[in-house]
Formats: structure tokens, sequence, C-alpha cells
């Protein structure tokens, strides 16, 4: 299969599971919210697919989400997950991409690098947002907001990314790529 189609489906398919994994996670009320469901694709997406379709299925998703749906509220929630995830999906993308080697190691680094790169863009963005609208946006905001509520959703897709990736990567449908010093430890 030509790789830009076999991307273009692939992108397809992490957009839908964007859309449909929150209706799995909002029936558990009191963390439902916290596992960050629209991220998970998100991530896998920038990674298998490449940078560029990350970034758009993350700056897609919310968006999409909120016109259908109405959750994320469009603005200021949708309006700044969509940049958040754009930078999530394109941020691990492309340190992937860009690595030495392929490996459960390189992908951890990416994903901590695409984390808090995307939430350093989420707060700049609901900064502006909120300041345009003379909303309240402190550090303290910022940090519960960004880690402390997260906390269930960061720890989730820090197990789960890696294991969909190894399973993938032992399918055969997704290669890690080892330098020969790698090999030889």
């Amino acid at each position: 299969m030509n790789k830009s189609l076999r991307n273009l489906t692939l992108a397809a398919m992490f957009m839908a599971l964007g859309l449909v994994l929150p209706f799995l996670t909002g029936q558990i009320p009191q963390i439902g919210s916290k596992l960050l469901p629209m991220h998970l694709p998100v991530f896998l997406c920038g990674l298998i697919c490449g940078w560029q379709y990350g970034g758009l299925v993350g700056f897609l998703v919310p968006l999409v989400r909120s016109a259908i749906f109405g959750m994320p509220v469009f603005f200021p929630s949708a309006t700044a997950m969509a940049f958040e995830l754009m930078t999530y999906g394109a941020v691990a993308g492309f340190l992937y991409s860009i690595s030495k080697w392929q490996c459960v190691r390189a992908l951890y680094r990416c994903l901590i690098s695409a984390m808090l790169a995307g939430r350093l863009v989420w707060g700049i963005v609901q900064c502006i947002q909120l300041g345009l609208t003379n909303g309240t946006f402190t550090w303290q905001i910022f940090f519960a907001s960004a880690f402390i509520d997260a906390i269930p959703g960061i720890i989730l897709q820090l197990v789960l990314i890696p294991c969909v990736m190894v399973a993938l990567h032992r399918s055969g449908f997704v290669r890690f790529h080892e330098t020969r010093e790698q090999k030889l430890n």
C-alpha cells in the first residue's frame, strides 16, 4: 500500500478514536476527563504517521468534537486544546522521526518532551484567550490544570502508548530502529 494512503487512512482512524474515546471515559465521573482520552490517539498518530498527520489530527479532534457533540466547550476549552493537541502530535512525531534510534527509551523522551511542550502551548493560548476576554489565568490555575489534574492521564499515556507501540513492533506494523551499539548492549 502507498505510504501516504496508509498514513491518511491511519490518521482518519486516529481522528475517529479521538472523537469516540471520551464517551468511554465520560462514564467515570470522578476521573473520566482526567484520563485525557483525546490525547492518546493524537500521540499515536504523530508517532506512527508522522508529525504532519499528528499535528493536523491533534488540531482537528477537539474542534470537530466540540462542533458535533458540544464537548469540550468551543471557547476557551476546545480552541486551547486544539493548539495543545496539535503540539503533542507534531512534537512527538517530529522528535521520534529524528531520533538516532527508535526504541522505548526514545519513545519516552519524545512523549515527555511533547507533553511539556503541549502544556506550555496550552497555557500560552489560555493566557491569550482569557486575557482578551478579561478572564483570569494564574500560575496556580496553569499548574493545577496542566499537571496536577492531569496526573491520571499522564500516567495512562506513559503506560499505554509504549505498550501499544511495543505490540505494533512485535506485530511488524511499526518497527523500532536500533543502532549497532545498542544491539550489542
